[in-house]
């Protein structure tokens, strides 16, 4: 067998004979007998060589052996092997073992970095998390000088598996986009830490998307993230959706979804199963019509947020505790509807103490004011005694200001200023006695210059005697249609003016019931 420079072919005995012919052209001599090739081929594993020099001009050729060609073949196939001399082949590989026992070493090394400044990588073992040291020292800085803390971290350490430049850099650059302050990016990591992973694309601009298509305005979007940034990880679908349809399907009018929803979107994540349907058929079992309820949520969307098993039936209850009567529950809702959110069994003992020391109010008496005027429980100590000491610089008796104060509570929230150009009036102009004022005490909460000055002259003019309920506690129209009487109707004579509940129900002008109802069908 005969080795050329295009691989190893068979030993073949013309083959050699064509070579030696072709070595006689070049005056070459040699002499082979049939007997020397034979053993040639045959020669099993024999350290010959026959080498056969010529000189052509510069070439110079070697022939060696078959048996050394033989032999170059099996160290060949070792090339790359384990153990083979050719350690650096482009086909020698670390083992599956040698890699995993890297990993865990690097993976080691960070779990100590992470230790020793105070990070508790228990959480992380599932976790992608850099190869090196450097690469993790570069996130927890990064997550520091945004503002967080160690203690933050360990909160939701997952934050560690965010890479700074495919994720955090990507989502804070949108939310800076959007008009999320700066200034803020501290509080909403610390609430939701989550939104470093999500994707811009697939995550973050569909929400906000939605929130727009809800009519939140574009300058309102980044007040509802900061406010609530978990809404970047609600579905459209879920959630969002249902709440917002159960909303309208109450009588909650559509155009004023937006408006709610910027002040309270919390609203978003509640589930009407759970949250606010039972919260909206609790304030109907008190007495407040549905559409009553769907007014207050307008105007007051933060109360869907109070917890109804934890605040609102337990502050309920303490109403009734202290001598609130049952069937005046639904304006006093309806009137102030955070007295079913506030922590107010101490508000009800400050202040019925409070009036108790000024003006000697019992406890029957305490809850008539609640009745009347249930913001009460969150005046001030100094407002309430500001107050009681001005009536009673008026020239009121202890026992006239402690009537005035309940049979008109909202005494005690008017201001003062104001009151005393009222009194002045009262003394001066329209010359009656002070029982008059103690007997009507609401006289304080009419305006001076639009009300009580103009039907005052009229009732001089016209040479009218009357008390002062029947002269203020009217609309105007009724006032004009009074002053046609001849005489003075007892009948008509109206007492102090009451809250409303049907102010609240009042059909809209450019809303009908039936879409509702239609709202309704289409959204369930």
């Amino acid at each position: 067998m005969i080795r050329g420079h295009a691989g190893v072919v068979k030993p073949n005995v013309s083959f050699m004979l064509f070579e030696m012919s072709t070595l006689e052209c070049h005056n070459f001599k040699f002499t082979a007998t049939p007997t020397f090739l034979t053993s040639c081929i045959h020669e099993k594993r024999r350290c010959l060589t026959t080498q056969l020099q010529y000189s052509h001009g510069d070439r110079r050729t070697v022939f060696k052996s078959l048996h050394s060609t033989i032999s170059s073949k099996p160290y060949s196939s070792k090339v790359g092997r384990k153990g083979g001399s050719s350690g650096s082949s482009l086909y020698s590989r670390p083992s599956l073992v040698e890699m995993k026992n890297v990993r865990l070493e690097n993976r080691s090394k960070v779990y100590e970095f992470l230790r020793g400044i105070g990070v508790v990588p228990d959480e992380l073992d599932g976790l992608e998390l850099p190869v090196t040291v450097d690469v993790m020292k570069e996130r927890v800085d990064f997550l520091l000088k945004l503002g967080l803390t160690i203690e933050d971290i360990n909160n939701y350490p997952l934050v560690l598996g965010c890479s700074v430049k495919k994720n955090m850099i990507p989502v804070l650059d949108y939310l800076g986009k959007l008009g999320v302050r700066k200034s803020t990016f501290t509080e909403f990591l610390k609430r939701y830490p989550q939104v470093l992973h999500s994707s811009v694309v697939v995550d973050l601009a569909p929400v906000v998307k939605y929130l727009q298509g809800m009519d939140i305005k574009p300058n309102d979007i980044p007040r509802v993230l900061e406010r609530y940034p978990e809404v970047l990880g609600f579905k459209l679908e879920g959630t969002m959706s249902t709440s917002v349809a159960y909303l309208v399907g109450i009588g909650v009018a559509r155009r004023e979804i937006g408006g709610i929803l910027t002040k309270y979107p919390e609203i978003l994540g509640m589930r009407v199963a759970r949250v606010i349907k039972p919260f909206v058929e609790y304030l109907e079992g008190l007495g407040i019509p549905r559409l009553a309820v769907a007014r207050l949520i307008e105007k007051r969307p933060h109360i869907l947020g109070f917890g109804l098993e934890k605040k609102v039936k337990p502050n309920i209850q303490l109403l009734l505790e202290f001598k609130v009567r049952e069937a005046y529950l639904p304006s006093i809702v309806a009137q102030y509807a955070e007295i079913i959110g506030m922590d107010l069994e101490a508000n009800l003992q400050t202040q019925r103490n409070l009036l108790k020391s000024l003006i000697e109010l019992d406890n029957d008496n305490f809850g008539t004011i609640i009745e009347k005027m249930p913001q009460i429980v969150s005046l001030s100590r100094s407002a309430v005694i500001n107050h009681v000491d001005f009536l009673k610089t008026c020239g009121f008796s202890l026992l006239q200001v402690k009537n005035m104060v309940i049979g008109c509570p909202q005494l005690l929230a008017l201001n003062i200023d104001i009151m005393k150009h009222s009194f002045e009036f009262f003394q001066m102009e329209m010359g009656r006695p002070l029982e008059d004022l103690a007997t009507f005490p609401a006289f304080f909460t009419y305006g001076l210059e639009s009300t009580i000055k103009p039907r005052h002259r009229k009732v001089v003019q016209k040479g009218i005697s009357c008390s002062l309920s029947w002269l203020l506690n009217c609309a105007d129209e009724k006032f004009v249609e009074r002053m046609s009487y001849d005489t003075i109707d007892m009948e008509e004579m109206e007492t102090t003016p009451t809250f409303d509940m049907n102010s609240l129900v009042q059909p809209r002008n450019d809303e009908s019931d039936s879409e509702y109802e239609e709202d309704s069908e289409e959204e369930t």
